[in-house]
């Protein structure tokens, strides 16, 4: 090698090792500044090959437990010198809510064989990378590490989904049942079950357990298995998710033996939201709010929150700013699609349907967005056309489910409604909307038993919800039962669940008045009527009130209050102003004719009578006393 090409040699080596050192340097500065923490002096500056290659090895299961070591050597430092300072106390570990949280544990890079151990692994993660599963499971046969293991396993297990949903596609088609089942879960679960009993597992093989143990159904087992996870590791938002899944009641949540870490008030919100407890999510992500002031996630939760407990209008100033702020966000603004449905507002939706179709048309959120859109304009066959598409692209997105099952009642395609139903109750039994949809078809069949009892689900499932209340009512009140006491029993349960539109009132007052309940009838009118002027609502459920209160104060002889109510209705137009002008010449009769017959009273009646002369009232009340 001549001289200059020697040069040429050392000048290019010198100016690697300077590139290393400036990124080093550059990286070490970053991770300082954004922690706010003094600069280590005694950081190695090692070269970027080893060290950024082992620190690749966590699989991508979820953001949140991706280290930050993939970027440069300094992370790596950084990190050390973090569960350092950790382990000594050096950092605090309190948020400034004021809760005491245990700190995060840091997962250790457990070591490779020494026979191409790193490289297998790199070429197994392209290959999972690339869902080439069995292909990664098998460049990583006999290799015994943590991440190893979990990285193979995991390839395993997505290789038999992969394949079940193929099979399912071959049998029933895209959107048909099957029962077709993972068929690696058998040797999944003797491999992590072994490994967990000799304690060679970490969180993420753990979590992976759980998910074999509940499709194979051993609930019981897989919420020990998940909760180890997340105390183990806490950023596995995966595993919370799952645990969610599991927690079917608040006794269960209430078992759970979980570290006071602050992703659990993540998940304990979550919980309550699932668990339809919004008032309890609403608090938790009030408060969450006040640590993380500028997460999006926390907002779209409390405005998911708000329009289930009906507060319409708060809810949509918040996906308002949520949009303001993202104006290309997808996750939860079908959600708010269906608030405009509520509330009718076909522009506002018509502009995010629009806005979603631009952004990303090939996700179940914009197709079941667009889905609503073109419900809200009557085209109910667009509308089930967009919802199979979401469905296509989600088998188990369950709001798409139940909103087409809703589109098939509006066609009335019964049987097609019913199949939409109870999937969405296959994918989740605790979807009240499902329960109380094949309630409705079933009374739009004439089916009022079956009806019943699909309402009661709901209504068990959401006690809260007057809706509910109401249509079992309605249930029990029709033709085929007429059992008019339930009847009573669920419209007065509607009325306590803080009944809006004020349906539980009225119908109250009306089965009390057909029972002959006159006392308990006159409470509901009058209370009914003290709603509908406070709400200032017209309309002949208030002309109904007021007529039965003025006959049933005649009949208690409260004739002023009768006489008020009469006056009242002087005011509208049609038969009940003669009929209140019918009871008020009763009424004036009735006050003449009741009061004692001595002289007082005859002078009074004259005064009051403006110049009538004496013997003229005398015979007229002595006729209408004899009468």
């Amino acid at each position: 090698m001549s001289s200059k090409e020697s040069y040429r040699v050392e000048l290019r080596s010198a100016a690697r090792q300077l590139s290393d050192r400036c990124l080093y340097s550059a990286a070490k500065w970053a991770a300082e500044l954004l922690i706010d923490i003094e600069p280590d002096a005694h950081a190695p500056a090692s070269s970027a090959s080893s060290s950024a290659a082992s620190a690749r090895a966590t699989p991508s299961t979820s953001s949140a437990a991706r280290p930050l070591s993939h970027l440069h050597p300094a992370a790596s430092a950084y990190r050390r010198r973090l569960r350092s300072a950790a382990s000594s106390g050096d950092i605090a570990a309190t948020p400034p809510a004021g809760v005491s949280y245990i700190s995060t544990p840091v997962p250790d890079d457990d070591g490779f064989n020494s026979d191409g151990g790193n490289d297998r692994y790199l070429l197994a993660k392209s290959y999972f990378d690339c869902r080439d599963y069995r292909r990664a499971a098998h460049a990583l046969r006999g290799q015994t590490g943590k991440k190893a293991g979990f990285l193979r396993c995991y390839a395993l297990y997505l290789a038999g989904e992969k394949r079940k949903e193929e099979e399912m596609i071959e049998l029933d088609g895209s959107l048909g049942k099957s029962d077709v089942v993972n068929s690696e879960l058998i040797s999944l679960e003797r491999e992590l079950s072994s490994l967990r009993r000799i304690g060679s597992i970490d969180s993420f093989g753990l979590y992976l357990y759980g998910l074999v143990l509940k499709d194979k159904g051993c609930e019981s087992l897989a919420v020990t298995v998940f909760v180890e996870s997340v105390n183990s590791f806490p950023w596995n938002w995966s595993a919370w998710s799952e645990l969610q899944s599991l927690c079917t009641s608040t006794d269960t949540l209430n078992k759970l033996n979980l570290k006071n870490h602050w992703m659990k008030d993540f998940f304990l919100a979550s919980a309550y939201q699932e668990l339809k407890m919004h008032e309890e999510a609403l608090k938790r992500y009030e408060c969450l709010l006040g640590v993380f002031r500028s997460s999006d996630y926390i907002q779209s939760q409390i405005a998911t929150a708000l329009y289930s407990l009906r507060e319409l209008d708060e809810a949509e100033v918040i996906f308002e700013d949520l949009l303001r702020n993202d104006p290309y966000r997808v996750e939860s603004m079908d959600i708010y699609s269906n608030l405009l449905y509520a509330k009718e507002c076909f522009s506002a939706l018509s502009f995010l349907a629009h806005r979603v179709f631009l952004t990303d048309k090939y996700r179940p959120e914009s197709c079941c967005i667009i889905a609503n859109y073109y419900s809200l304009k009557g085209q109910h066959e667009k509308s089930v056309l967009y919802f199979r598409r979401a469905l296509k692209l989600n088998r188990k997105y369950l709001s798409a489910w139940t909103l087409m099952g809703h589109e098939y009642v509006e066609m009335k395609n019964t049987p097609a409604a019913i199949d939409a139903y109870r999937r969405a109750i296959e994918i989740n039994p605790r979807d009240y909307r499902a329960w109380y949809g094949l309630g409705q078809t079933y009374e739009v069949m004439n089916m009022p038993f079956y009806a019943l009892y699909y309402f009661r689900k709901s209504s068990y499932l959401q006690p809260n919800d007057s809706r509910l209340w109401i249509a079992m009512a309605q249930c029990y009140e029709s033709a085929p039962l007429q059992m008019l006491e339930e009847a009573i029993k669920c419209y007065t349960r509607a009325a306590n669940s803080n009944d809006s539109e004020g349906i539980a009132l009225h119908q109250l007052a009306k089965l009390h008045g057909v029972l002959g309940h006159s006392e308990q009838a006159a409470f509901f009118y009058k209370k009914d009527l003290e709603r509908m002027e406070a709400e200032g609502r017209q309309g002949p459920n208030m002309v109904e009130a007021m007529l039965y209160l003025a006959r049933y104060y005649k009949s208690e002889k409260k004739l002023e209050e009768a006489e008020f109510y009469c006056t009242r209705l002087l005011d509208y137009t049609g038969p009940e102003r003669e009929t209140a002008k019918s009871l008020l010449r009763g009424l004036r009769i009735a006050q003449t004719a009741f009061p004692s017959m001595d002289i007082g009273h005859f002078e009074s009646h004259v005064h009051i009578g403006n110049g009538v002369g004496l013997l003229t009232d005398l015979k007229y009340l002595m006729i209408t006393w004899e009468k």
